[in-house]
């Protein structure tokens, strides 16, 4: 199991909100809308927002069930498309915390193509051969952790903090990324390592994947402004990163989450 539901009666944490926008923290194992990738879910993140502020929603990019963090909805379906052109130009900085396998370089830049992954039901009439895409990531390591368990091969088991900035906006992208480096993002069932993701289960009582979005920024598409939408971590994941000496609030100040 690799998610976190809240209990029904919960409310979506909403981060920003005027006429045309409106942001929330996702929580982890949320779908954004009804899919076909789990046809037996009930609970949405846009039918939910919907209900909570009592007007539609139009979603405007969109998170993996398992990841949490900002995620944005337009109001209107003029500002949707006006905010799906700037997301589809890359007019936007994203920003993504993730816990992953092993000590990486302080520092990176992944350039490596990703063909596209196509879900059996849901895009079964999408071309199966299409080239690889671009797909760009960055990283910079914030913090590193070795604990004394021997959960591969090796005596000790060693953990990196990681700030990834996608350049662009590939399906999986940051998760494959982090696989194709050799330091799989811990709690990933599809891209990552199962030793390590049940050592967090069993050891630190850790069930979801550890990748969050933790900043939006962009212009807003009607008021020209500059707009910096933060998501403070949720309960699981700050209480992981304590549990991994990683709550230092001078840490937490310099990252800004």
């Amino acid at each position: 199991m690799e998610h976190i539901l809240q209990p029904e009666t919960a409310m979506l944490d909403v981060l920003f909100q005027d006429q045309w926008l409106v942001a929330i923290n996702k929580p982890a194992g949320l779908l954004v809308h009804r899919s076909n990738i789990d046809r037996y879910e009930t609970r949405f993140a846009m039918q939910m927002l919907r209900n909570q502020i009592g007007q539609h929603v139009f979603p405007v990019h969109r998170l993996d069930k398992p990841t949490s963090g900002v995620l944005l909805f337009a109001l209107n379906s003029e500002t949707a498309r006006k905010m799906g052109d700037i997301f589809s130009s890359r007019d936007t900085e994203k920003e993504y915390l993730a816990v992953v396998r092993g000590y990486t370089d302080e520092q990176g830049l992944i350039d490596y193509p990703l063909k596209e992954e196509l879900d059996k039901k849901s895009d079964r009439k999408a071309r199966q051969n299409k080239e690889a895409q671009e797909a760009v990531t960055e990283y910079r390591r914030l913090a590193t952790v070795e604990l004394p368990y021997a959960v591969g091969r090796y005596p000790t088991a060693r953990y990196s903090l990681l700030r990834l900035t996608p350049k662009t906006g590939r399906k999986h992208q940051l998760r494959r990324h982090l696989k194709h480096l050799f330091h799989p993002i811990v709690g990933d069932t599809t891209h990552g390592d199962g030793k390590q993701n049940q050592f967090f289960r069993d050891q630190l009582d850790c069930h979801r994947l550890l990748l969050a979005a933790v900043k939006l920024s962009f212009t807003h598409p009607e008021t020209g402004c500059a707009v910096e939408i933060h998501a403070p971590l949720h309960d699981d994941y700050a209480a992981l990163m304590r549990s991994l000496g990683w709550s230092d609030a001078r840490l937490q100040q310099e990252k800004g989450w």
